[in-house]
C-alpha cells in the first residue's frame, strides 16, 4: 500500500482463477475455506480446505493444506463435510469440519454467492474460519447474469 495514511494489521487473501474457460463453463459449485492456525506446530499459519464439484459430477478435494506461495501441502486426511444452515433460496454452505459447523455471521449473501465467518474444527483445533460457497450452476442462469449490473455492482476506483 503506497497511499499516505493507509494502514493493514491482521490476515489477507488473493486468489485468481484461470483456464481457457469460465469456470462455470466446468464447475457446479465451490465451496471453500481458511483459517489461521496459530499454535506453534508444523501446519501453523494459514490453513484452507477446498471442495470443487463439477458438471460432469466429478468432486475434488483438497485441505486440510497449508496456504502457501505457488504450493499446497496436506496437513493431514481430509474431514467429512457437514452443512451449515442456510434458510430459503439462499446459497448452501458445507463446511469441512470434526465437529458440526456453526454459521457465525453471514458477510456476503448473493444469489449464486456466499461468505461467511463459520465456526469449525480442523485438525482437532476450534477454528473461525472464513467460508465461501460459488454455485457457478446458478451464476449461468439468465435471471442471475441480468441482476449482476446492480446485485454487485462494479466500482470504479
Amino acid at each position: 500500500m503506497t497511499e499516505p495514511g493507509w494502514r493493514w494489521q491482521g490476515n489477507g487473501y488473493l486468489d485468481s482463477n484461470r483456464g481457457p474457460s469460465p469456470l462455470e463453463h466446468s464447475f457446479g459449485h465451490w465451496p471453500w475455506s481458511r483459517a489461521a492456525l496459530g499454535d506453534g506446530r508444523a501446519g501453523a499459519g494459514t490453513t484452507g480446505v477446498y471442495d470443487a464439484h463439477g458438471l460432469d459430477a466429478s468432486h475434488t478435494h483438497l485441505g486440510p493444506c497449508a496456504l502457501m506461495p505457488r504450493a499446497a501441502a496436506m496437513l493431514s486426511t481430509p474431514r467429512r463435510c457437514k452443512r451449515c444452515a442456510a434458510p430459503g433460496w439462499r446459497v448452501p454452505r458445507s463446511q469441512r469440519s470434526d465437529t458440526p459447523p456453526r454459521l457465525q455471521q453471514t458477510l456476503e449473501d448473493a444469489p449464486f454467492y456466499a461468505r461467511s465467518l463459520v465456526q469449525a474444527d480442523w485438525l482437532g483445533q476450534p477454528v473461525l474460519a472464513m467460508h465461501e460457497s460459488l454455485r457457478l450452476d446458478r451464476f449461468a442462469r439468465p435471471w442471475v447474469q441480468a441482476m449482476l449490473p446492480f446485485r454487485m455492482p462494479r466500482r470504479a476506483g
